[in-house]
């Protein structure tokens, strides 16, 4: 008769994809903090010289108006996605994903509207420039969200039932991307 101790305990669940998500969203808000705190810098300059800022452009702000709208809607939606895939309901995560993917489109169609409205050349003054530098940075970060949507999408909706953690990371960036598109929308279409 042999006499052997019990089993360990189960190890810790891993958590690598939301702590790398939450690193990335870290990284965004600095990013876009960043970028802000120079757009505001050079905005003070120019309105302290007794100028207007922007000088001869118009900002349609309606079109920026219903980004914000659109960006706060994805964030429901993905926690959407987190809530069907925690019950294993494949059909709502892959329509709450699905939806989720057609609203950041949504936003980066009404980005380009914003882009062609204004027809506002690239490098003729420094706040064509900033505002290009901020707002394309903004909308590479919304294709990157687009990204993970797909990837989230592919892993929930592939067989992997019980992986939610991706659908989880997933709705997490898009709480940073939010958070950093509201500093983006005050900054340079609210105060301009």
């Amino acid at each position: 008769m042999t006499v052997a101790l019990p089993a360990g305990p189960a190890p810790a669940p891993r958590r690598q994809i939301f702590v790398g998500t939450t690193l990335a969203g870290v990284g965004i808000v600095m990013l876009i903090g960043g970028m802000s705190t120079l757009w505001l810098r050079v905005r003070d300059g120019v309105v302290s010289a007794g100028e207007r800022f922007p000088v001869d452009y118009i900002i349609p702000e309606v079109a920026t108006n219903v980004m914000l709208m659109t960006i706060g809607a994805l964030c429901l939606f993905a926690q959407w996605a987190v809530y069907s895939a925690r019950r294993g309901d494949r059909a709502h995560t892959g329509l709450a994903l699905g939806v989720v993917l057609v609203m950041g489109i949504a936003f980066i169609n009404a980005q380009a509207f914003v882009y062609s409205q204004m027809g506002m050349p690239l490098a003729e003054t420094s706040y064509a420039t900033l505002f290009y530098a901020l707002t394309g940075t903004m909308t590479a970060i919304v294709i990157g969200g687009l990204v993970l949507t797909v990837v989230a999408a592919f892993r929930s909706l592939g067989g992997r039932d019980r992986d939610f953690e991706i659908v989880s990371a997933h709705a997490l960036l898009w709480y940073f991307i939010a958070a950093a598109y509201a500093v983006v929308w005050f900054v340079v279409y609210v105060t301009k």
